[in-house]
């Protein structure tokens, strides 16, 4: 499925308002993209699977609270960042990248949207003096790198099901990269809760900060 239907058939309880908030990212990407290449060509036309579902599975394991705040570093043209931002509106989600035009498209999109619970700035991560319950990215770098630029960013103030700390989208064998971390990090494989074949190696990387 290369449109909404895939979204409904993982979270069929959306809103009218979330339905038609998500059905139109494929014509807002698609506008922008041919301007500002934020997604690969050979993705565009799955943009719902590979980039707004992917970024979804973050939520198969984090039902965010109301008032959360959540910074979504690296967010190139606004993964996971503004999929998550549609389906918890009463979140806040504060979007970051290094690249300028990308931050752009971010705030092009949330605009078109509607989207108010969003802010998004040209920034590198190590700048940002703020404090989150959680911090966000999919495989932005690696691990070990990202950690070191956000864990001082982490809020103490706990009030989700699960603790303060890092959510991070990855694929592959992450043996080597995350041995530093694997007494305190809880994976999630994400074919466990969608069917389709891209998901098969992909990951959510849960490491609690508090």
């Amino acid at each position: 499925m290369s449109d909404i239907a895939i979204i409904l058939k993982y979270f069929p309880n959306l809103s009218a308002k979330q339905q038609e908030q998500f059905s139109q990212l494929q014509d807002l990407y698609e506008h922008w993209n041919a301007q500002i290449n934020v997604i690969s060509r050979k993705d565009i036309d799955l943009l719902y699977e590979r980039h707004v579902l992917h970024s979804l599975g973050i939520a198969k394991v984090m039902q965010f609270n109301p008032k959360t705040h959540v910074m979504d570093v690296g967010c190139g043209g606004g993964f996971p960042g503004i999929p998550l931002a549609i389906l918890f509106p009463e979140t806040n989600f504060y979007l970051v990248d290094s690249i300028g035009k990308k931050i752009k498209v971010v705030n092009e999109v949330a605009q078109a949207l509607g989207l108010k619970n969003i802010r998004a700035e040209h920034k590198r991560a190590e700048e940002v003096k703020e404090k989150f319950e959680f911090i966000i990215s999919r495989a932005v770098t690696e691990f070990p790198t990202f950690y070191r630029w956000v864990q001082n960013k982490i809020s103490k103030n706990q009030f989700n099901n699960l603790p303060n700390g890092i959510l991070y989208l990855k694929g592959g064998d992450l043996t080597e990269e995350l041995k530093e971390f694997q007494k305190r990090i809880v994976f999630y494989n994400l074919k466990y809760y969608f069917t389709e074949e891209f998901f098969d190696t992909k990951k959510v990387v849960f490491l609690p900060m508090q």
